[in-house]
This record gives C-alpha cells, structure tokens and sequence, in this order.
C-alpha cells in the first residue's frame, strides 16, 4: 500500500479523505508520523486551489512522497464571496470561529434572508513527486443565518443551512453533512480522478 502524507494535521479531515484513498491502495498518515519539521506553510493564494496546491506541493518537496491537501472556506453571494479564502481567520485571528461568526452576522445582519445566500467550497489537491496533481473541488450551496443554531460541526457550521435542509450543518447530524458537504462532494470528484487513473498509479 502507497503512503500519501497529509499537508493537515486535522484528523477529521485526514479521515474523510483516507476512507477515499484507500480504496486505491493509499493510506495516509499526517506530516509529523512522515517526519516533517514543524514548518507553516504561508497561504497567501487568492483561491482555494492556489492554497490547496501550494501546501501540498510545499510538503511534498520535504518528504518526496504523494502528498494531499485540503483548502476550505465559505463565499456569501452579498459580499462578493468573502471571507472565501480567509475564512479562518476573516476576524483577524486564525481559527477564532467565535469572533468570526460574529463578524460575518454583523456584515449581514440587515440583508434579508432570501439574500444571504452563499456556499461552502472544498479544493483537495494530491501532488505526486514528479510534479503531477490532481485537484477536485466540491461545494454545497446554503443560505446564512443569523444566529448560532446547533452543537454539531465547527466554523461557519452553525450558520449555515444547506439548500433542501431546514437545519444548519451544526444541527444535522455529522453522518448526514458528511455524505452531503463541500468535502464530501470533492471527495467524489476524487475518487472519480483516482478511478480514472488507477492503472498509471
């Protein structure tokens, strides 16, 4: 079995995307398991498949293994699709979804509901050591809340409610998001990729 080495160190995402790559005969294991230094990739991209390519290929000059990578956010329509890629740190400080929940319901805090439309955005990316990727990119489309509904998920979660639903991701159940989310449609772009090109792999 292939070993692919994942830019993140988010376990949850790490095992979403291996319950894909092992069909193919990969398992992933995160950048410290690989014996990767410490290193912060700078995501300065101005799309989610920049970031996503940068940090996989940045990780996989260090190990030379295959290397996959996850770039995420949430566009709202009626800002012109921020925070988009600084989703996670939209309020200033990386990872602060308190203070960037109460950010977003501010800026939009006057717009009608039917308004406040907007989308969550997947871009997985897997370098190969010859300098080949592969990028799949999924999203689901939702409107915005203006109040923190549900205990479930994390960022933007509780604020969003996916087209066809009533509940926001922070009240559907996990099972459920994770068969309809933004990385779950990207991971079946990914299987379909790796599908294609199994024979060459």
């Amino acid at each position: 079995m292939k070993t692919i080495v994942a830019a993140t160190q988010n376990k949850h995402k790490i095992r979403e995307i291996e319950a894909i790559t092992k069909e193919f005969g990969m398992s992933i294991i995160a950048r410290d398991e690989a014996g990767i230094p410490k290193v912060e990739v700078v995501e300065d991209g101005e799309t989610f498949e920049e970031n996503s390519y940068k940090k996989a290929y940045e990780i996989m000059k260090l190990c030379g293994k295959i290397t996959i990578a996850d770039d995420s956010g949430l566009e709202v329509d009626c800002l012109d699709g921020a925070p988009g890629v600084y989703s996670a740190r939209f309020a200033g400080v990386d990872g602060d979804d308190d203070a960037n929940n109460k950010k977003l319901i501010d800026l939009i805090k006057d717009v009608p509901y039917e308004k406040r439309t907007g989308r969550f955005v997947s871009v997985i990316t897997m370098v190969f050591p010859g300098g080949e990727s592969i990028v799949a990119r999924g999203e689901v489309e939702g409107h915005i809340v203006l109040e923190e509904q549900g205990p479930n998920g994390f960022g933007y979660d509780p604020l969003f409610v996916p087209v066809g639903y009533d509940r926001t991701f922070g009240e559907i159940e996990p099972e459920i998001k994770n068969k309809i989310s933004h990385r779950a449609n990207a991971l079946i772009k990914l299987r379909e990729m790796l599908s294609a090109r199994e024979n060459t792999l």
